[in-house]
């Protein structure tokens, strides 16, 4: 057996060895696989895998599976569809909250739209996360991307955004991206922060999408069908996947919080091994928080 990883939840690797936990769980669920199974399918020994899966979770694999059952994930939406309501009466323009940080929207105007970056300086890094690599792009005004990298490679996800901003100049810059980063992930003490902004480009309807994914809360689950009622369009449930699938903000914009009503999690723009990560690590973290307040 191999030794885990030992640079903490912000090493690439680690993730590596989780999603592909994930993924045995995933393809053997009718037989739930032990302990034992899954660590030999990542190469480790059992206390091995124990000791990495805890470090990155907070939580035994046996709790974190207990947040990825069909069941839970129902009940989860039950439990999230009574707090959406409340935003039919306060609207979707307030700031979304993740974790401890608050997350406003800013859409660029039609003309900014059309003019596809034209004077706009975007500069990017690739950063350690506790769900791999990622690319994070800012303007002047905010964050306008965030995409989980499988494969990271500079040249490449310089190219995705050339592709995305044609017009605008781009280039790196990992010390101002690292501290968004930071704020975004390493989150200890943002009390006296400001919210984190996001400037994106994207149709009305997308805009929309994404501003009311912003009220699912942190640990939270709704459907597409859910998340086009609150919006007053109960008969958009396609439409809203399709917005889905367009983010361009992973994380922040929490699509990865919109699950088929079967609660069979579905489709996910950066893969289904980091969508079932993202829920049951957020899910953790929501119940430890909820037991320490109560």
């Amino acid at each position: 057996m191999n030794s885990p990883p030992e640079n903490g939840i912000y090493d690439a690797e680690t993730y590596r060895c989780i999603a592909q936990a994930i993924a045995c769980i995933r393809e053997n669920h009718l037989s739930q696989p032990d302990l034992a199974t899954i660590a030999q399918h990542v190469h480790l020994s059992e206390y091995h895998f124990q000791r990495l899966f805890t470090r990155w979770a907070g939580i035994s694999p046996k709790r974190f599976l207990q947040y990825l059952t069909v069941e839970s994930a129902k009940s989860k939406i039950a439990d999230t569809a009574s707090l959406l309501d409340l935003t039919t009466d306060v609207g979707l323009s307030s700031p979304g909250r993740l974790h401890d940080l608050f997350v406003t929207l800013e859409a660029m105007s039609p003309g900014e739209f059309k003019a596809g970056g034209i004077g706009l300086e975007i500069r990017y890094g690739i950063h350690q996360t506790p769900f791999g690599e990622c690319l994070i792009a800012i303007t002047p005004r905010g964050i306008c991307n965030l995409n989980f990298l499988d494969t990271p490679s500079q040249d490449g996800a310089e190219q995705a955004l050339k592709l995305e901003w044609g017009n605008a100049h781009i280039r790196q810059d990992q010390q101002a991206t690292q501290e968004q980063c930071d704020r975004i992930f390493k989150v200890k003490d943002p009390s006296r922060d400001p919210p984190l902004v996001l400037c994106v480009k994207g149709t009305n309807f997308q805009i929309q999408v994404w501003r009311a994914l912003l009220s699912i809360p942190f640990g939270g689950i709704t459907t597409y069908r859910g998340l086009a009622t609150v919006m007053g369009r109960p008969t958009a449930a396609r439409a809203v996947g399709n917005a889905l699938g367009r983010n361009p903000v992973g994380y922040l914009i929490p699509c990865h919080r919109v699950i088929r009503e079967s609660g069979e999690f579905g489709g996910f723009r950066w893969g289904i091994e980091r969508k079932t990560a993202l829920l049951g690590w957020e899910a953790s973290r929501a119940e430890d928080r909820r037991q320490r307040l109560t």
